[in-house]
């Protein structure tokens, strides 16, 4: 089985699908793995690195992707319309696995069915215990956690601890988290490292044990409509607008006396609610830094802006694109051994082929597309219309 590794062409993207130490795993299992030449330089892995592994490095991505069985890829795929049609160099019946951001890009899904790729959305992994190694959003937002706070002490014009020096003691940094999953407890953690004051915020009342065992405290408005504020996969659910006022007024207050806010509240599948507004910045101290981690999706703050640090009052507002690639040697890591853990239960060990349990959960929560239809549950409303349908020939498809 050829398993293909291209290059990742996306701006802002420097992580790659593979590492020499996955490859070393990946092969025993029954794969020939080719590497696209460069795939790994931004995440300081040579070719070299991939060929003393056992993987093939190949000229350019079509030799890469030319005849693959599955494709690894970080990002979804280009298409025609953005320079490079990367969907057409995937043969018909291959996996495509990867960071495919299906709610963002339905249009994407609607491809892969029509070019027959089977396609598995990685950010969909459900979150139960045998699929937690496969879980590319807390490995990645771990890591966006950590580097939210090291960019906010970059931008922060003083320093985050106490400091009692002869000339005078220097008051240690107050930071304020916004939304205490994965990302939003490292960067807790983080901010804690560096001796700031922490005090954090959620909706669910089963982040406050968490936020105090790390030292922080917590800020929240206790209503009945908090029991109910979390998912059965462990996302916070959109809370209504009465308590989103009464959240507000909390904030409005809390944030004030704030030098540092880090806000990292994501809904899947929504537009990131605003939790910090123009005139909660207003109130802010002059100097003072927020890190929006939900700017690619519309911002916890409406004045954050994709790839810009903006200022607003003497308050600088910070939104990198893509945070967990400005880490890209240890998020390349992680992200390899979550695709690792994802393909071993797919390879039956006797025969060293794919035997997909297309019922098992994290099968069924995971593909997007199989044999040419739209098969995730969330997604099937956009069944498209097959490339032989549109060239006017009658398909025939499997369910």
């Amino acid at each position: 089985m050829k398993l293909a590794i291209p290059k990742e062409r996306r701006a802002n993207e420097r992580r790659v699908a593979v590492t020499p130490d996955t490859v070393k795993k990946l092969i025993p299992l029954g794969f020939d793995v080719v590497v696209e030449s460069g795939a790994g330089l931004a995440s300081a892995i040579t070719d070299d690195a991939y060929r003393a592994a056992g993987a093939v490095v190949a000229a350019e991505e079509t030799q890469t992707l030319g005849n693959a069985d599955i494709v690894l890829k970080v990002q979804r795929p280009l298409s025609a319309a953005e320079g490079l049609d990367e969907y057409a160099m995937i043969k018909p019946g291959a996996m495509l696995i990867g960071m495919l951001a299906p709610y963002q890009n339905p249009d994407s899904i609607r491809e892969y069915a029509r070019r027959k790729i089977d396609a598995f959305a990685m950010e969909l992994v459900p979150r139960i215990t045998r699929a937690q190694a496969m879980d590319v959003l807390s490995s990645q937002a771990n890591l966006a956690g950590y580097r939210a706070v090291l960019d906010a002490a970059y931008e922060f014009g003083r320093a985050f601890p106490m400091m009692m020096t002869a000339a005078g003691t220097i008051p240690p940094a107050r930071v304020f988290v916004m939304g205490t999953g994965v990302a939003g407890l490292q960067a807790i953690a983080t901010a804690r490292r560096l001796g700031g004051v922490v005090s954090a915020t959620d909706v669910r009342p089963a982040a406050k044990e968490q936020v105090q065992s790390l030292g922080a405290t917590f800020v929240m408005v206790d209503s009945e409509e908090t029991k109910q504020a979390e998912t059965a996969g462990g996302y916070a659910k959109e809370m209504s607008d009465e308590y989103k006022r009464a959240q507000a007024l909390l904030i409005a207050e809390t944030i004030r006396k704030q030098d540092v806010v880090i806000c990292t509240a994501l809904i899947p599948g929504r537009k990131a609610p605003v939790l910090v507004t123009a005139e909660m910045v207003e109130t802010m101290k002059q100097g003072s830094v927020i890190v929006d981690l939900a700017v690619e999706q519309g911002g916890n703050c409406p004045l954050s802006r994709p790839g810009e640090v903006v200022e607003h009052h003497g308050v600088k507002i910070v939104g990198h694109w893509n945070v967990p690639s400005r880490i890209a040697v240890d998020a390349s890591a992680l992200y390899a051994r979550n695709l690792l853990a994802f393909l071993t239960p797919l390879v039956a060990k006797e025969t060293s082929t794919l035997k997909i349990d297309w019922a098992d959960q994290i099968v069924t929560g995971t593909a997007l597309t199989r044999d040419g239809r739209i098969i995730h549950p969330q997604f099937t409303s956009a069944d498209p219309t097959p490339l032989e349908a549109a060239a006017g020939v009658t398909p025939t498809l499997t369910s």
